[in-house]
């Protein structure tokens, strides 16, 4: 879905801002115990998500973080499907106190060019 010019200046400013991590780089933050977040629309992490992900779509992410991930410490990489969404989630909860977060660079179309694992 091509996004407006407004969303694009905005994702490319937050991007400035944040961590961004490869695919393989939060492979390795998921399986030393960091929490990986898809925050698209329900029905995209219906059809396929990666591996062990927690569905918190951008709507409720604020809402129901502190549900899912009360500590600030732990590591959370964010997805979505290209980067952008995922990147005002990462700046989102880091204006909310969580210490360790950051997106997934390219999204879940990067997670799955790299092998990593999708259900």
């Amino acid at each position: 879905m091509p996004h407006g010019p407004r969303f694009e200046k905005l994702a490319a400013e937050v991007q400035e801002t944040i961590q961004e991590v490869s695919a393989a780089e939060a492979g390795e933050i998921v399986a030393d115990g960091g929490l990986l977040i898809d925050v698209r629309e329900a029905d995209e992490f219906e059809m396929e998500h990666a591996a062990g992900a927690k569905h918190l779509s951008r709507g409720v992410l604020e809402i129901r973080i502190e549900e899912v991930k009360p500590e600030v410490k732990r590591p959370i990489v964010c997805y979505c499907g290209g980067g952008k969404r995922s990147a005002l989630a990462a700046e989102s909860l880091e204006r909310m106190g969580y210490e360790n977060v950051s997106s997934l660079a390219g999204g879940s179309k990067a997670w799955k060019a790299a092998g990593q694992a999708v259900e």
